[in-house]
C-alpha cells in the first residue's frame, strides 16, 4: 500500500471558457470538480496505475465530506483527520482561445496544535501497511515544516521511503530530515540553492549537490523539457515526447504517483523514472487534473528517452 498526505486538501474546479476576460462576464462552457490537493492527485492516479493506496490529511465542513467522498469512489481508502472549519476550493479557468491556464487557490481553514498531534498520530499508525509514503504540497495555516518534519521522522522510524514534493521554505526546512525523494521544478531548484540555474548542467550539478547532502533521489523536473535525476543508481537525463497537451496542473503529482508505484514494485531507477514520465506525460493528455489514462501511459512508456550520465 502507498500512503499519501494531503495537508490542505481541496475541491478541485476546472472551468473552461472561450476567453477569459479580467473585470469581464465570463461565461462558463464547463465546468467540472473533483476531489484536490497535490497528495490526492498522487493517489488517485497511483490508483490508476494499479496500487493499493490510503489517503490521509485534514479534511473539514461539507466541502471535506465531498473531498472524502470522491476518494472513496475512486477505490482509495480515505482517512482524514476531521478539523472545524470548511476545507478550501481551488479554481483552474483554461482559456480556449488563449491557451492559457489561471488559477485561483484558497488559503483553506486554520488547524491547531491538536489536529497536528492527531495527525502524526494518525499517520503513525498506517506506517505498518504502507510500502511508500508521499507527503505533497503546503502545510494549512497553524502548521508549519515541523508538521511535515514529524511525519518524515516517523516514516523513518518505521523504515517507509518518504517521496516529499513542497516548495519554499518548508521544503528548504525539511531537507534536514533527509527524505528518500525531493521533485524541485527549475524556479524551486533556484530558490533551494541561489544560483541562476541558465544551463541544463548547471541544474544537473544542482541536483548531485542536494544528492550528495543526503538526498537518496532528486528529480528536478523541467516541464516539456524532461527532467534531470541523480540518485544512488546513477545520474540520467530525461527527454519526453512532443505533444499536444490539454491541461498541465498535475503533472508534478502524476509524476510523484510514478516514482512511488516503482519503489513500491521495487522496479529499477531507470524503469522507475521511465513509468514515472510517461505518467507525467499522460496526465497532460487529459482534461481532469490528476487523471491518466493507462492507454496513454503505456503507448508513452517506450518515447521516454533516458540517457545515464554516471
Amino acid at each position: 500500500m502507498i500512503l499519501t498526505v494531503t495537508a490542505n486538501a481541496a475541491i478541485d474546479k476546472r472551468y473552461v471558457v472561450e476567453r477569459f476576460g479580467v473585470g469581464q462576464v465570463n461565461r462558463v462552457k464547463s465546468c467540472t470538480a473533483n476531489a484536490g490537493g497535490k497528495g490526492i492527485n498522487v493517489a488517485r492516479v497511483a490508483s490508476i496505475v494499479g496500487e493499493r493506496m490510503t489517503a490521509t490529511g485534514f479534511l473539514g465542513g461539507h466541502a471535506g465530506k465531498f473531498i472524502h467522498e470522491r476518494i472513496e469512489a475512486r477505490g482509495i481508502k480515505s482517512d482524514f483527520v476531521w478539523c472545524e472549519g470548511e476545507s478550501r476550493t481551488c479554481i483552474n479557468i483554461w482559456d480556449e482561445v488563449n491557451e492559457e491556464q489561471t488559477e485561483f487557490l484558497e488559503p483553506g481553514f486554520t488547524v491547531t496544535p491538536g489536529d497536528c498531534d492527531r495527525l502524526v498520530e494518525k499517520f503513525t499508525s498506517i506506517l505498518p501497511e504502507a510500502k511508500v509514503v508521499t507527503i505533497s504540497g503546503s502545510a494549512p495555516k497553524g502548521a508549519d515544516s515541523g508538521l511535515y518534519k514529524r511525519l518524515i521522522r516517523a516514516a523513518e522510524d518505521a523504515d517507509v521511503p518518504v517521496l516529499l514534493d513542497s516548495s519554499g521554505q518548508l521544503l528548504e526546512d525539511c531537507l534536514l530530515e533527509r527524505p528518500n525523494l525531493i521533485k524541485p521544478n527549475i524556479d524551486e531548484i533556484r530558490q533551494l540553492t541561489h544560483r541562476p540555474m541558465d544551463s541544463r548542467e548547471a541544474i544537473l550539478r544542482a541536483a548531485r549537490d542536494l544528492h550528495d547532502d543526503g538526498i537518496q533521489t532528486v528529480v528536478i523536473s523541467l516541464g516539456s523539457k524532461g527532467s534531470l535525476v541523480s540518485s544512488q543508481e546513477g545520474v540520467f537525463d530525461v527527454k519526453v515526447p512532443k505533444l499536444e497537451t490539454v491541461n498541465t496542473v498535475g503533472c508534478g503529482d502524476s509524476m510523484i504517483a510514478g516514482f512511488a508505484v516503482g519503489i513500491s514494485r521495487g522496479l529499477p531507477m531507470e524503469e522507475t523514472i521511465r513509468l514515472a514520465s510517461a505518467v507525467s506525460a499522460a496526465n497532460a493528455l487529459r482534461q481532469e487534473t490528476g487523471f491518466v489514462d493507462m492507454e496513454d501511459v503505456n503507448r508513452l512508456l517506450p518515447q521516454i528517452r533516458i540517457t545515464r550520465i554516471r
